[in-house]
């Protein structure tokens, strides 16, 4: 399974959020279960107008020497990491390795679909010679981003579209796990069915993340099969 993570709130360090919580996304490359097959990180500068920007290696995050200099000096009030466990006969290169990006937004999938290369077929929504062409990777998590992406595109809400894919996606493999997350450096929109989530809301920001990533009070469990929708002062729970 993967691990992600997202957070909205006062600008800090990517080594704040990332590397220094004492049960970091970085600890949890390797425990308690291991996610070695890349990782990546995006962020949205201060500049409102900028971004996001993303940063993604297929090599474990503990292996990338540039990443404590460049989490150090690099600030943001709103970032998506994520490190990876690659499904079977999927890419292995850096492009497969979340965030997936599409204009402002930023999309992140822990999780897995069997047979998932059959899925725009058995869900009835074949995709065009333009949306394979231009997947960014071979795996299930990229075919789920071009699902949502062809969502927000049309004018769909974040909750909606993911909603929507997780339902199409579960009536096609009911064992698929589908764990997302999606930001647009605003708002964050995730889903919980069959890994973990949890999120905590303080003060003004929010972390949404696999696992809680400090001892300190505040975490909350996203119960299974829910969607949650979070912005810097709020946070909503709704069956999928």
């Amino acid at each position: 399974m993967c691990r992600h993570l997202a957070y909205l709130g006062p600008p800090r360090p990517l080594a704040e959020l990332l590397t220094a919580p004492p049960h970091s996304l970085y600890e949890q490359s390797y425990t308690p279960t291991v996610n070695a097959d890349g990782f990546g990180i995006g962020w949205y500068p201060p500049d409102d107008g900028a971004g996001p920007v993303r940063y993604r290696r297929a090599v474990p995050i503990w292996a990338d020497a540039n990443l404590p200099g460049l989490a150090a000096v690099i600030s943001s009030g709103a970032v998506l990491a994520a490190v990876r466990s690659a499904t079977p006969g999927t890419s292995h290169d850096e492009s497969a390795a979340a965030p997936f990006a599409l204009g402002r937004w930023l999309f992140s999938h822990n999780g897995a679909v069997d047979r998932w290369d059959l899925l725009p077929a058995d869900t009835g929504e074949p995709l065009t010679a333009a949306e394979l062409l231009g997947m960014e990777a071979h795996s299930d998590s990229a075919l789920l981003w071009i699902m949502a992406g062809r969502r927000l595109t049309a004018g769909r809400s974040p909750g909606e579209a993911l909603a929507d894919v997780a339902r199409r996606t579960l009536a096609a493999r009911p064992a698929a796990r589908l764990n997302f997350l999606l930001t647009d450096g605003n708002s964050i929109a995730a889903t919980r069915h069959g890994d973990t989530l949890w999120y905590r809301p303080a003060g003004r920001e929010v972390t949404v993340a696999s696992s809680p990533d400090t001892d300190e009070p505040g975490w909350q469990e996203v119960p299974d099969h829910s969607l949650l929708l979070a912005t810097r002062h709020t946070a909503e729970i709704a069956p999928l």
